[in-house]
């Protein structure tokens, strides 16, 4: 099993009256990903959390501890495929990172274009002592669809002939 089939979710949220910036999010579990590599988790692994669909914007992302994970010196960024830190650089996620820190983007990002599907990912920047085997972070994001939305308007209509 490669390491994202229990990790990853799909980002969606359109909104029948047009296109808005919707909210997602997902709980990681490191245990989960742990079972999904079958092997202990190190720096440099890369963790799958949301799926984003081509032609959508990532305005904003960030971490927050739900439980406290059981490493001992752990650091984590989040990004894409593109820019694997854009959103987070070096947040400290290990055992001594209480539930309910909070981690986002620096003061200079600028939203993210997906011209191509990406996932926003954790990578495990680096990792010392205790193994990560245990804890939660939640990983969320506004997204916002800005693909092609075609013809808007009527072309031209009926009644324009009739008289």
């Amino acid at each position: 099993m490669a390491l994202g089939d229990n990790t990853l979710v799909a980002a969606r949220g359109n909104d029948a009256r047009g296109r808005g910036i919707y909210f997602v999010q997902h709980e990681l579990d490191y245990a989960v990903a742990l079972s999904d590599k079958g092997s202990a988790l190190a720096a440099s692994d890369v963790i799958p959390v949301i799926a984003v669909p081509a032609g959508s914007v990532i305005m904003n992302a960030g971490i927050e501890v739900v439980t406290a994970a059981s490493s001992g010196t752990t650091t984590l960024d989040l990004g894409t495929g593109v820019d694997p830190d854009c959103f987070v650089d070096g947040f400290d996620g290990d055992s001594g990172t209480a539930a309910g820190t909070f981690a986002q983007n620096a003061a200079a990002f600028q939203p993210l274009v997906c011209t191509a599907a990406d996932n926003i990912d954790v990578t495990i920047a680096s990792q010392s002592g205790t193994a990560l085997t245990t804890g939660k972070i939640r990983v969320f994001a506004m997204i916002m669809d800005v693909s092609d939305i075609g013809v808007v308007g009527a072309d031209e209509v009926d009644r324009d002939t009739l008289a």
